[in-house]
């Protein structure tokens, strides 16, 4: 896994969560919003970390799966 993929991953994801968070933090209050959209960011990173993480466990996988051939 390069460190730049999973950088970028983490980078967009954090994106999309702040601006999620703050839209619905928005619709309380100033205040709330830019909590929310912290949290959304934080959420969104790990998130972006994850999916890199599982991505690669699922390709893994199916490199090391045995072929199966009928008889």
């Amino acid at each position: 896994m390069s460190r730049l993929k999973r950088a970028l991953s983490r980078a967009k994801w954090a994106a999309i969560g702040a601006a999620v968070g703050g839209a619905v933090g928005g619709l309380v209050s100033r205040n709330a919003a830019s909590t929310a959209a912290g949290v959304g960011a934080l959420a969104g990173a790990v998130l972006g970390e994850k999916r890199v993480d599982v991505g690669d466990v699922v390709g893994d996988v199916k490199q090391k799966k045995p072929s199966r051939s009928k008889n």
